[in-house]
């Protein structure tokens, strides 16, 4: 069985233990998460039992197989001090998800002969339905499907051969999920508006997301197909969506997302 470490059990590194487990790859017992924060490794102690919890960040990588960096990026080149010379280069693989640290940083940091995977996903991977962006370094075809299954799990994989492509990507998916949750508050506030109970108008809401992406899926089609078969002449759906428009939606979504990129 693949063994995995998780230095840095946060938001970003919590989520992926507790996606992890949820799959078929990887077991608890093959987990190991550090962190020095006693309260985030009393709370994974809730989720399982059965994985193992340190403090020391050597300690957690010995004898993994896939080492994950899940720690901020101004704290990446601290972690590397500590393991940077306890790393199997020839058989651990080194995966980043510090959003900014490039390849050519890594290497320096660790190793230039590391395998270096970066990822980016977004905090829907405790549920399995992450969106997680990969590009590596001195990876050969199996290591990249191995780190690519595990990750799959976990949500939907699209794997890209430059980093440069890394922080549309990171835009569009790991700060979309929170531009989502924005749109899906503004349109809570409209239904309460118009009187409807806000939890009530949350399950709306949501239910209307799920159907769209369905519909999407299932037929394949362009967003806009899709809008031209509720938008009758003369009809309300029209006079909403150019009213939306009027206030700049299409025009504020697509500067919100070039302005988040790093």
């Amino acid at each position: 069985m693949t063994k995995v470490a998780i230095i840095g059990g946060g938001n970003m590194g919590g989520a992926i233990a507790r996606g992890l487990i949820k799959g078929k790859l990887i077991s608890a017992q093959d987990i190991t998460v550090s962190d020095i924060s006693e309260k985030i490794l009393a709370d994974l102690n809730t989720v399982s039992n059965e994985w193992k919890l340190t403090h020391s960040n050597r300690e957690a990588i010995r004898g993994a197989d896939i080492i994950i960096l899940a720690v901020k990026p101004w704290l990446v080149e601290k972690i590397s001090g500590e393991i940077a010379n306890t790393i199997d280069y020839k058989s651990q693989i080194l995966v980043s998800i510090a959003a900014g640290v490039d390849f050519f940083t890594l290497k320096k940091l660790f190793n230039d002969e590391a395998v270096i995977f970066r990822i980016i996903p977004n905090t829907a991977i405790e549920v399995l339905e992450s969106v997680s962006t990969i590009t590596s370094v001195n990876a050969d075809k199996e290591k990249i499907n191995l780190v690519s299954s595990i990750f799959e799990e976990l949500g939907k994989v699209f794997y890209v051969e430059s980093e440069k492509i890394l922080n549309a990507y990171m835009s569009l998916s790991s700060c979309g999920i929170a531009y989502a949750f924005r749109y899906i508050r503004a349109a809570m506030e409209g239904g309460v508006e118009m009187g409807i109970n806000p939890n009530v108008a949350k399950e709306v809401v949501m239910q209307t997301l799920k159907g769209a992406v369905k519909l999407l899926e299932t037929n394949q089609s362009h967003p806009e197909a899709e809008i031209d078969k509720v938008t009758t002449p003369g009809g309300i759906t029209i006079k909403g969506l150019n009213e939306m428009e009027a206030n700049g939606f299409t025009n504020a979504v697509i500067k919100g997302l070039k302005k988040s990129l790093p």
